[in-house]
């Protein structure tokens, strides 16, 4: 990046130095340490200790409007008030302190509640993914062992008749419905609990119900794709969930640091920030990066039906939006759409994004387009409850490559890929291991797969990477074999398998076709048996009926001869990605 992208003398210090600043005794980004399992760990000294207290402290906001979704408008004071009538009528079914709560639906002013009124009682809180088919949505719910479903129409079609497949479950509360009666005695319309959305603030201020909750308690349930093609459930503490709330405001406080200048006060009269929120909720960097610290700092947060620029070019201007992003797919069509032109976006002071990988003509672009926002990216896992590394602002424009350095309570070190302990220089490329207070405490009943994980209370990430002598990240490749389709976590071999499950199937790879805007997308190759047939039609309706859309191969190349295989077997991915045109520029 050519020194006249960034302001004279800067850097005006280095990063350690900043992050001293950051968490000097006194500071709200504090820094102390505690054992966690058994091991010393730097944490944030005064970030919410549960999920509990993120909600108690949303009250404090009042008539200010949090949660924006069409025509409804719900205030802090509303939101605190429905949360705590759903949290009771949970309570009331029996749920508390360690049982499953699964909230299962689009991203809706209903889902927060659901997930705080949860929460609030210690139960552990497992969103899953609203794309789910209905046969991965009961595979969530029985390995979870769910106990509650909040769930909206169309998640609660794809369930009805898996439900009699989960024993565990007790209630299904069903959100924007029509006046149907449910055939199952188990299952309750959302509104008859707590009515519409824009009703919540006539509901009856009937307080939390009680619940001892400790940062060392168990809060959340993730579901990440796994190698062996199943699911896994990340498990989290509250203090993991609660670690990216802090992280966020050190990595913007490090910002100003870094530029000269003396970072603002938090001030709780201030101008209101606000959000447009167009990646899942049901994903760690939706719920842990974006919704806890807008409940818990008083942020609004503006919602859409699914994910349209004309649309968002609409609420940025109307709701005067300052933060926006979420994948890197979302930022390219900010800047590219022709119509931006009609719109004042002028609001807008950061398009951040993660969970892909991104151009580095991206940032430039950003800065080209909208001259008054700041870039930024960040690398985390649902490992590792969202944020580990933030790069923003003039860090960003000097280095578009890499995803930051570690937050100041977090480590990584980059290792030898086969034995997993040498840790290797500066410079040299081998696995990322993260170690912080946001680490999960391992998966949900796997414990084979947790010891692979976890150790020694870091995370084994999979993905191949190296470290500058600042510390700034440079994710290289991944070692897992997984490709990230516009956000979306995909595992090849749940494809493949669903592939080999076809009974003209041979041999089958999936691999990730470069796409600019969605990272990449999934294409197979695959040879059939001898005296079959199958068309590529065929084969990828075949995937469609047995996993969600965004795992389905755009394309399926059908060969004759044999896939191609290295010493031992292994089929050459790296040789079948070139049989794939890139998405041109």
């Amino acid at each position: 990046m050519s020194e006249a992208a960034l302001p004279p003398g800067w850097p005006a210090m280095s990063i350690a130095q900043a992050h001293a600043l950051i968490t000097a005794p006194g500071t709200v980004t504090e820094v102390e340490e505690r054992d966690i399992r058994g091991i010393r760990t730097k944490v944030w000294k005064n970030a919410p200790p549960t999920l509990r207290s993120i909600v108690e402290a949303s009250r404090a906001h009042g008539e200010r409007i949090y949660l924006v979704y069409e025509d409804e408008r719900v205030s802090f004071e509303a939101f605190f008030r429905a949360t705590a009538v759903l949290a009771r009528a949970m309570a009331a079914e029996g749920v508390g302190k360690g049982d499953r709560v699964s909230v299962i639906m689009r991203n809706l002013p209903e889902w927060v509640v659901a997930f705080y009124a949860a929460a609030s009682l210690g139960a552990i809180v497992t969103p899953l993914n609203a794309w789910w088919t209905g046969p991965e949505l009961e595979y969530g719910l029985t390995d979870s062992g769910t106990r509650i479903v909040v769930c909206d129409a169309e998640r609660y079609e794809r369930l009805a008749e898996h439900l009699t497949n989960c024993p565990d479950l007790v209630r299904v509360f069903v959100s924007r419905t029509k006046d149907e009666e449910f055939a199952h005695p188990r299952v309750t319309r959302l509104e008859d609990v707590i009515g519409g959305a824009n009703a919540w603030k006539d509901l009856p201020d009937v307080g939390l119900p009680d619940a001892e909750i400790g940062p060392d308690d168990d809060a959340t349930i993730f579901y990440t794709s796994g190698t062996t093609g199943k699911p896994k459930g990340a498990l989290a503490t509250q203090r993991a969930v609660n670690a990216a709330v802090f992280t966020g405001a050190a990595a913007g406080a490090r910002s100003f640091l870094r530029r000269g200048e003396v970072p603002p006060a938090p001030d709780p009269n201030g101008p209101q920030r606000s959000s447009l929120i167009s990646v899942p909720f049901f994903h760690v960097t939706g719920c842990m990066a974006v919704l806890n610290p807008s409940t818990f700092g008083g942020a609004k947060l503006v919602m859409m039906y699914k994910w349209d620029v004309i649309r968002a070019f609409e609420l940025i201007e109307r709701e005067k939006i300052q933060s926006a992003g979420g994948v890197p797919t979302i930022a390219w069509q900010l800047i590219e759409h022709p119509a931006r032109e009609n719109y004042d976006l002028s609001s807008l002071e950061s398009v951040a994004y993660g969970g892909a990988p991104s151009a580095p003509e991206l940032v430039r672009r950003l800065r080209e387009t909208f001259p008054k926002s700041q870039p930024g990216q960040g690398w985390g896992m649902t490992e590792t409850c969202a944020t580990v590394t933030s790069n923003g602002a003039e860090d960003y424009v000097n280095r578009p490559d890499s995803c930051g350095p570690p937050a100041p309570v977090a480590a990584l070190e980059i290792r030898d890929v086969e034995d997993g302990k040498t840790v290797l220089p500066v410079g040299v490329v081998g696995e990322l291991w993260s170690f912080g207070p946001m680490n999960c405490k391992g998966y949900w009943n796997k414990p084979e797969a947790t010891a692979q994980t976890y150790v020694d209370g870091w995370v084994r990430t999979g993905d191949l990477a190296r470290l500058d002598d600042e510390g700034f990240c440079f994710i290289i490749d991944r070692a897992k074999d997984m490709l990230i389709r516009g956000g979306e976590n995909i595992y090849c071999v749940e494809v493949e398998n669903v592939l080999y499950d076809h009974p003209a199937i041979m041999d089958a790879a999936v691999v990730g076709k470069p796409h600019r805007t969605l990272g990449e997308e999934p294409v197979a190759v695959v040879t059939l048996k001898p005296g079959t047939e199958a068309t590529e039609a065929e084969l990828r309706a075949h995937v469609a009926e047995r996993l969600a859309a965004f795992k389905v191969p755009v394309e399926i190349l059908i060969r004759h001869e044999t896939l191609p295989r290295n010493a031992n077997g292994k089929i050459l991915k790296s040789e079948l990605k070139k049989l794939f045109v890139e998405e041109p520029a």
